[in-house]
């Protein structure tokens, strides 16, 4: 094989005018042979080719060497003159070709196990090869229709550009694959005649020995490969071309460069055929690497599933650990107190609760400064509030990637889960799931879920992205729709609930309707089907995106949902926020979502049916 990107080609030995012969000469070649004391020759030859500025891969190995080197050519003549006084390697012969420039970028000299992996350490070329047979005696016994089987020993891709008639073609990818595609021949071969040949005969010093200890009895490798047998014999008893590991890729018969080309993501030769293909794309795929959109979102999508099993199992936040949450002083509390700052911001606690917790040191500077109570906040600055290590509850770990490009996720949420760190959850989180597969350019939710609703919850992958994502649900284009199990049956097919909704929340997290001073919301309804328990299913379309909206309203209007731990029958309160994993769900998903691509502006929909029982056949059927 010859190096890789040459350039203007030219065979030593062609006749052409002193001043355009070109200046670089390149060498290729390989010998097999017992070498030993590897790692002092490798030092000499590092040093040899620095000085002579020559540049390519000199492979070294016990069993051999495999080189490509190109340079001045009294440069090369010093480099040979050294190799051929090592033990062994007397008679190294190389290919010589020469360009107008340097094909190659730097100086490697490599010691590796095996000059061409095989993987068959019983194989060794230089003590025993399979007899040769000389092209032109290959050609003979072909013309006169001799009972010989040919075997291809090269690789998938390299025989998709030609090969000789009639020849079996294992199908492998790599030539470590030899020996196990060999044990899959019929055994009838081992008793006829078998010509192997591969590009320059390099692998057939290792294949032929190979067959012979499976048993084949009569074995020949084509001397000097199929590029020897095109130089002395043309295209005889061959189909197409020969893959080359050069810049030509192909050549043919008449060993011309073809106007094949090579596909740089998987390394395919390309016909003109495959290169018209509109999958062919220059410098990213080709008909036998290209991967549509839909299956390269699956393998995306895969490659996130296993990553967040290995995240949540166990989960993150079952171990103990100390947690930071930021605080974000506004302008509206700038030079305030910390602790009015924090009364302000975080009311769901008391002042005395904050106090005990500014005296426990419970507040840093992001500079690491203690804040104790005569600290005055400013605008812009960011506190840490320090949490105690501790244990947090468990939650469901399921989380499914439905949706991913360059611009937004979409996420099917279990429950319970919340979606932020929150109360006694840091670490237990969508957020938190997310931030640790995707980080760090962690995703930005658009709209949130509560921890005990299930379904989908849109992300955007940029600030920018997410801020024109919300600006779609201000004005009614980004559409969610809810299902919901509820208790009783309501009235109306139909029916809207617009109740104002309080600001604050109550110290165990609940919200109240507060129409005096409340934020205006309104939610539509529609009942899918009356149960015989005497629950119904319904869909809730949101026109406005309050804390618990749909389950505040249903519960003031008496038709709570079923298994909601916090607004209950009766127009009860409950004590619990979040479920366990254990408890008996909360019947409200997230199942319609509709919005416009905030790149590409096509409206997108998705729906996804929840896993509760007894669901109405005509939902359950849309699975």
């Amino acid at each position: 094989m010859e190096p890789k990107g040459f350039s203007k080609l030219a065979m030593a030995g062609d006749s052409c005018s002193p001043a355009a012969v070109p200046a670089v000469t390149n060498i290729s070649t390989y010998c097999f042979a017992e070498l030993s004391d590897l790692k002092a020759l490798r030092a000499e030859l590092q040093a040899l080719c620095k000085d002579e500025q020559l540049k390519g891969t000199i492979l070294l190995s016990t069993e051999g060497i495999n080189l490509f080197v190109a340079g001045a050519a009294e440069s090369i003549d010093h480099l040979l003159a050294r190799l051929r006084n090592v033990h062994g390697l007397k008679n190294l012969t190389p290919k010589i070709s020469l360009s107008d420039e340097q094909p190659f970028n730097r100086m490697l000299v490599r010691l590796k196990k095996e000059i061409i992996s095989f993987g068959v350490e019983a194989v060794r070329p230089a003590n025993y090869t399979s007899p040769k047979i000389a092209p032109a005696e290959l050609k003979r016994w072909l013309d006169e229709g001799r009972p010989v089987t040919l075997l291809d020993t090269r690789n998938d891709y390299e025989v998709r550009l030609g090969t000789f008639h009639g020849a079996i073609v294992p199908d492998i990818q790599t030539f470590r694959q030899f020996p196990e595609a060999v044990r899959k021949l019929p055994d009838a071969l081992k008793k006829q005649p078998v010509v192997m040949f591969c590009t320059g005969g390099i692998r057939c010093e290792k294949a032929g020995p190979f067959m012979e200890l499976e048993g084949y009895e009569s074995i020949y490798q084509l001397d000097g490969g199929i590029l020897k047998y095109f130089e002395e014999c043309g295209g005889a008893h061959y189909s197409g071309e020969c893959f080359v590991f050069d810049q030509r890729v192909g050549v043919d018969p008449a060993l011309r460069e073809t106007a094949t080309a090579v596909c740089f993501a998987c390394q395919a030769p390309l016909d003109a055929e495959d290169q018209a293909d509109p999958r062919t794309v220059l410098g990213k795929s080709c008909p036998y690497c290209y991967v549509s959109e839909p299956e390269r979102m699956a393998q995306t999508i895969a490659a996130r599933h296993a990553a967040l099993r290995q995240i949540t199992q166990p989960l993150p936040g079952s171990f103990p650990q100390e947690n930071r949450r930021p605080i974000h002083i506004p302008a509206a509390c700038d030079r305030m107190p910390l602790l009015d700052a924090l009364d302000e911001l975080l009311p769901m606690a008391s002042r005395e609760q904050w106090v005990e917790k500014i005296h426990a040191g419970r507040f840093i500077s992001y500079g690491g400064a203690l804040r104790g109570l005569d600290h005055v906040v400013r605008a812009g600055e960011r506190i840490l509030q320090l949490f105690p290590e501790e244990v947090e509850p468990d939650v469901s770990p399921d989380v499914e990637i439905l949706h991913e490009d360059d611009s937004i996720l979409l996420v099917k949420k279990p429950a319970p889960l919340p979606m932020h760190a929150s109360g006694r959850f840091h670490r237990n989180t969508l957020q938190f799931f997310l931030n640790q597969i995707y980080g760090p350019k962690c995703p930005r939710s658009v709209h949130r879920l509560d921890a005990n609703t299930s379904g989908l919850v849109l992300f955007a992958r940029t600030r920018r992205l997410c801020s024109e994502l919300q600006q779609q649900h201000e004005n009614g284009r980004l559409e969610k729709r809810y299902l919901a199990r509820i208790h009783g049956h309501p009235e109306a097919e139909f029916f809207t609930h617009c109740a104002a909704i309080s600001k604050e929340t109550s110290p165990l997290g609940s919200r109240e309707i507060d129409d005096a001073a409340g934020l205006i919301s309104r939610t539509d309804f529609s009942v899918i089907q009356r149960m015989a328990d005497g629950t119904s299913w319904i869909e809730a379309i949101l026109h406005s995106g309050r804390t618990h909206q749909i389950r505040l309203h249903l519960w003031d209007l008496g038709i709570p949902i079923v298994g909601d731990p916090t607004y209950l029958t009766d127009r009860k309160l409950g004590d619990t926020q979040t479920l366990l994993p254990s408890a008996p769900p909360m019947h409200l998903h997230a199942w319609k979502l509709g919005f416009d691509h905030p790149r590409s502006g096509e409206r997108m929909s998705f729906t996804n049916i929840p896993n509760f029982a007894d669901l109405p056949a005509a939902i359950a059927e849309s699975r």
